[in-house]
């Protein structure tokens, strides 16, 4: 029952229109509480003159998984050579025993404790991995909960299974498909669904290289946008704060910015969240046939209430591409740097493609890639709207937020960083046109306030008495790189885990998940499914309750709660 005070900071605070007002917040029993300012604290932090925030939200991040875990295998040396760690850090240990510095623990994709910790010391307080397998799920929860302070979730992919193809290519009644979908997210433990290259990962697998919007499936005969509008409308009436999160057709190939736009329409007004937009923004003009479609995606989203998007920008340098999406990953295993690849499937139910990339200045089209990513920030009017997110580790790894931010709020550095690239694309660019320039009140929802929203957390990304204490302070810097990558203070749940952007504990963090109502009936056709076409038994196949907790350490259970009626 002890009581923690911050004293004079700036408030961030969007969710409840605070912009920068200064005052003292109180915390006690893990939650942000309204005491009176004469009620003696037990503990009190100085914070005046600096900037206080809720804990960042990265709301697409690959940090469990098993794709996860073969791009750690497959950059060995991304894990011996790390100039950020000191070998003397290793000795640090907290009062669990757990290491709070480690010497070589990737910077691409880092290891479960590194990325725990590293995302405590920029001050995000979870991240939420975005395709998460049904038959691997209690792999990706055991990720998860090795990952230490943050709190966590996964979405579960849809879409491209072999049950829900047959369904809706048999026209089953929706109604059964919807119920198919609710269970899928129960048994996963899941807070929302994603679909990947609707029906191309699928497709793929009798040969079909790409996949349009409204081109049938070689072999079911049904069309992505069935796939989407069938899995948004599904969503929508087992009332799943999270809109259906999509990974569009055609990720990387110029001129798929009508894919993109008509994927937008294919929610038919529904919600829907389109992920990494950035790769999905690419028009067909100029000698290389390949250009931005920053502006016209902007314009798109700008147009379309109900469309959320977060940008997955790149960032220059070593990384690794890890996605379900196999067409696409397959296409690009002659990029490879380092060249080595992998591709796999599990069950029929997903797969993976795992292949190393390096992001470079010089390159035409990767210098044209982070500019479109900008541009689409810039562009889009509604922030609310946006995520911040670099498709770890894909664009980038996330600990690139800093300097991101960095970007988006200093127009000057960003025509630095810019007059660095390839001369071609500077002249195809419309970036340095772009004056606005974000301010810690944008930042905090990008960030913050937005991702929490989109994902249903009403005791998150927010300030206000009866939130959780999971809150940021960072000390007013003009270089907003170095003022974000070390925080004065972090706290989770009310505790202090760093200072200074060193840690001080690890607490584990909790599990966000949704628990939808559907017919259990839908539970006979599972178990035939099952016995008929897959190795697992399907009396294992829902994770209870006790199992997650068990899986991610004792983490508590966050159930999200599902929207209202009407």
């Amino acid at each position: 029952m002890s009581l923690v005070r911050l004293k004079g900071g700036r408030i961030f605070d969007p969710a409840n229109g605070v912009d920068g007002e200064r005052r003292d917040l109180a915390i006690r029993d893990g939650r942000i509480v309204d005491v009176p300012a004469t009620t003696p604290a037990d503990h009190e932090y100085d914070a005046t003159g600096m900037i206080v925030m809720a804990g960042g939200i990265d709301m697409h991040s690959h940090i469990g998984g098993g794709k996860t875990n073969l791009a750690r295998l497959l950059l060995p040396e991304d894990h011996r050579d790390n100039p950020v760690r000191e070998p003397a850090y290793e000795a640090v240990q907290d009062a669990n025993g757990r290491y709070l510095r480690l010497p070589s623990c990737g910077v691409c994709t880092p290891g479960t404790l590194a990325t725990g910790y590293r995302y405590a010391e920029m001050g995000y307080t979870a991240a939420f991995e975005p395709a998460m397998m049904p038959s691997n799920a209690r792999h990706t929860h055991l990720e998860m909960g090795d990952t230490p302070i943050i709190d966590h979730g996964a979405y579960v992919m849809l879409g491209n299974d072999e049950l829900f193809l047959q369904m809706l290519a048999a026209r089953d009644d929706f109604e059964r498909l919807r119920d198919y979908i609710g269970w899928t997210i129960h048994a996963s433990k899941a807070l929302g669904v994603k679909v990947v290259n609707p029906g191309g990962i699928s497709a793929f697998k009798f040969n079909q290289r790409s996949l349009n919007v409204d081109e049938p499936h070689v072999h079911y005969g049904i069309t992505p946008r069935e796939v989407l509008h069938t899995l948004s409308r599904a969503l929508t009436e087992l009332r799943v704060p999270h809109p259906l999160h999509v990974h569009a057709s055609n990720l990387g190939v110029p001129g798929n910015i009508d894919s993109t736009i008509a994927t937008m329409d294919a929610a038919d007004g529904l919600p829907i969240h389109l992920t990494h937009i950035q790769f999905h923004s690419y028009g067909t003009e100029g000698p290389q046939k390949f250009s931005s479609g920053a502006r016209q995606i902007a314009e798109a989203v700008n147009a379309r209430p109900n469309v959320s998007i977060d940008v997955g920008q790149i960032i220059f340098g070593q990384t690794v591409t890890a996605s379900g999406d196999t067409m696409m990953q397959f296409r690009n295993t002659p990029l490879g740097r380092p060249h080595k690849w992998v591709v796999g499937d599990i069950e029929c139910d997903a797969g993976c493609g795992v292949v190393p990339f390096r992001y470079r200045e010089q390159s035409y089209v990767n210098a044209l890639q982070w500019i479109i990513g900008l541009e689409i920030f810039l562009l889009v009017d509604d922030p609310w709207r946006v995520a911040m997110t670099t498709d770890h580790p894909n664009g980038g790894p996330f600990t690139s937020y800093p300097h991101l931010i960095r970007l988006l709020m200093d127009k000057s550095f960003r025509d630095e960083q810019l007059a660095k690239l390839n001369a071609d694309a500077q002249v195809a660019s419309a970036l340095a046109q772009l004056k606005r320039e974000f301010s810690l009140y944008e930042i905090a929802i990008i960030t913050r306030a937005g991702p929490a929203r989109l994902l249903g957390l009403r005791d998150r990304g927010h300030l206000a008495a009866g939130a959780a204490a999971d809150i940021a302070v960072y000390r007013d810097d003009p270089d907003r790189e170095r003022m974000f990558t070390s925080p004065a203070y972090v706290f989770k749940d009310g505790e202090l885990v760093a200072r200074d952007g060193t840690l001080v504990a690890t607490p584990t963090g909790g599990i966000h998940f949704v628990s939808p109502e559907f017919d259990r009936g839908i539970e006979k056709t599972l178990r035939a499914y099952s016995g008929a076409n897959l190795a697992s038994n399907f009396a294992h196949a829902a994770i209870s309750d006790d199992e997650v907790c068990s899986c991610c350490r004792g983490g508590r259970l966050l159930p999200v709660e599902c929207l209202a009626n009407g």
